[in-house]
Parts: structure tokens; C-alpha cells; sequence
């Protein structure tokens, strides 16, 4: 009778610690990732913070400044020309890509289903596998004065338009812009083709048995569909477009005087060039605040409802 006791006991136990034991081999696998996560994201971002209220040279004593480095940042006309270069750079790394994107996308369905689809999309997705300074490299080659681009427009016949495209005070950030267009649109793209993959098909075939055109799928749902990955599309561009360092570094490293400079070159420039670490860092975290409050809210839209 007592053995039967000590059993059922046992039974009663087990899985209480086979829980306990699930538990402390998840913490087991999470703590590595989590300790980088740790040391290579946060810890950087806390001191990130913490410099940013010193007035400090990097190398020698600091001192303590509270928000002077913030305020600098807000009412600075050159810093805040710089962050505006960086929103208005959201319509080619964003805007462009995207709407281009659910364009092939349609038509790839629609048109070119596969082997020349396959090959398409491939083409496409090229330039996403490049390394962002060799687009950078080569882009300022065909943008150079005797580059493809101006031969090719004095081919045509528009000689009037030719210019150094990279040089010009207007067409300097639409040029580095484009460049952003042509790298992102194979991403976006890739993500909405599978996108459209997963939508029922039957959808489709109803809509059609109705009297639907292409518009009417496209709008009721092709675009309700892809929700989700409009809204991965749109964060990971956005972020590219406010963070964007690589493609602006070496198409014009910020010039011609500060048209294309974006905050990710200014704050390599005030910290490692001026060394005026506080406000670089500063910088870095309104930068920081910025994508927040423009991703949040696109996450929660574009989110799955339930």
C-alpha cells in the first residue's frame, strides 16, 4: 500500500519538474542569443544614450552637457536638412519599390507564369544580392559625365538633358535615390510574388465568374492579401532610407554641400572626422526615435486581422 503511495506520488510530481526542466532548457537556448543580443544592440544603444548628454572628444575628459547635444540637433538648419534628406529619400527606397513591385508582381502572375516568370523574377532580384558599395561604385560610373547615362540621352537626341548627375545641386539625392529604387525593388518584389502564392486561387477564379477585371482583383484582393508583406516591405525599406550609409558614402560621400548627406554619413562625420562624440550620438538617437515612430504605427496597419 505505501509503494502504490510513492508511485501515484511520483506520477503526481512528474510533470511539474518535466515542465520546470522545459523551462530551463528554453532559458538554455534563448541565453546565448540573448547575451549577444545584449551585448552587440542594447548595451551599444544605453551608451549611445549616455554619450550623447557629455560634450566629449572621444579621447580625452568629458563633460556633462544634459540635453544640449538634443537641442543642437533640433534646431541645428543643417542637421535638420540632413534628416530631411533622409525622409525624402522614403519615396525611392519606399514608395517607388514597392508600387513598382505590386506591379511585376501582378503581371508576373497574371502574364508570366513559368519559366520566363522564373527568369524575371531572377533578373530582379539581382541587385539585391550586390554589395550596396559595388551598386555605388557602379551607378557613379554610369552617372559620370561621359557615363551610359548621358550617352545614351544624347543618343536620343536630349543633349540639353546631360549633366553630372551626382554633382548637381537638384538631381544629386533623386540620382543616389534611384539607386536605392533599383537595389530594394528586387527584395519588395521577391515578397510580394510569394505573397500572391499563398492567395487562394479561387478566389481569383470567383471574382473572374463575376465580371471582376484586372483592377478589381488587384484592388479587392491582391492588396488585402499581401498585407503583411506590404508591411515587411515597407518597414525594411524605411529603415534602409533613414539609416542609409553605404550607397551615399560612395556615390558622393554627402555633396555637393550637404544635398545628399543623410544621418547615418553625418554621424560617421561629427564622431570620427569632428570628433564631437555627444552630438553624433545624439544624433544617432533621434535617429533611432524616428524609425520607431514611423515603423510602430506601419507595423500595427499592416498587421493580420484576425
Amino acid at each position: 500500500m505505501t509503494v502504490y503511495k510513492t508511485e501515484k506520488k511520483v506520477q503526481r510530481l512528474s510533470p511539474f519538474r518535466g515542465g520546470l526542466n522545459a523551462n530551463r532548457a528554453a532559458w538554455l537556448f534563448i541565453a546565448p542569443a540573448f547575451f549577444f543580443y545584449g551585448a552587440f544592440v542594447l548595451l551599444p544603444m544605453a551608451m549611445s544614450a549616455y554619450y550623447s548628454l557629455l560634450n566629449w572628444d572621444g579621447i580625452g575628459a568629458a563633460s556633462f552637457v544634459g540635453l544640449t547635444n538634443y537641442i543642437t540637433v533640433v534646431t541645428d538648419d543643417d542637421l535638420l536638412q540632413i534628416i530631411a534628406n533622409a525622409f525624402r529619400l522614403i519615396l525611392y527606397f519606399t514608395v517607388l519599390p514597392v508600387i513598382v513591385g505590386l506591379a511585376v508582381a501582378s503581371v508576373i502572375r497574371n502574364q508570366m507564369s513559368g519559366r520566363f516568370g522564373t527568369v524575371t523574377r531572377t533578373v530582379l532580384f539581382i541587385p539585391q544580392v550586390i554589395p550596396l558599395v559595388a551598386a555605388g561604385i557602379v551607378w557613379s560610373w554610369m552617372y559620370d559625365s561621359n557615363g551610359v547615362i548621358n550617352q545614351l540621352l544624347g543618343f536620343i537626341g536630349l543633349e540639353n538633358w546631360t549633366r553630372g548627375w551626382l554633382g548637381d545641386f537638384t538631381y544629386a539625392l533623386p540620382a543616389v535615390g534611384l539607386i536605392g529604387t533599383w537595389v530594394l525593388l528586387g527584395l519588395c518584389m521577391l515578397l510580394l510574388v510569394t505573397g500572391i502564392s499563398r492567395i487562394d486561387a479561387s478566389l481569383y477564379e470567383a471574382a473572374k465568374m463575376d465580371g471582376a477585371n484586372a483592377w478589381h482583383e488587384f484592388r479587392h484582393i491582391t492588396l488585402p492579401g499581401l498585407r503583411q508583406e506590404i508591411g515587411v516591405c515597407v518597414t525594411v525599406t524605411i529603415i534602409q532610407a533613414l539609416s542609409s550609409f553605404d550607397i551615399v558614402y560612395v556615390a558622393t560621400s554627402g555633396g555637393p554641400g550637404i544635398e545628399t548627406m543623410v544621418p547615418g554619413l553625418e554621424i560617421y562625420r561629427l564622431a570620427f572626422a569632428h570628433r564631437e562624440v555627444g552630438l553624433a550620438s545624439a544624433l544617432g538617437v533621434v535617429l533611432m526615435l524616428l524609425v520607431l515612430l514611423i515603423v510602430i504605427p506601419v507595423q500595427w496597419f499592416t498587421r493580420e486581422k484576425q
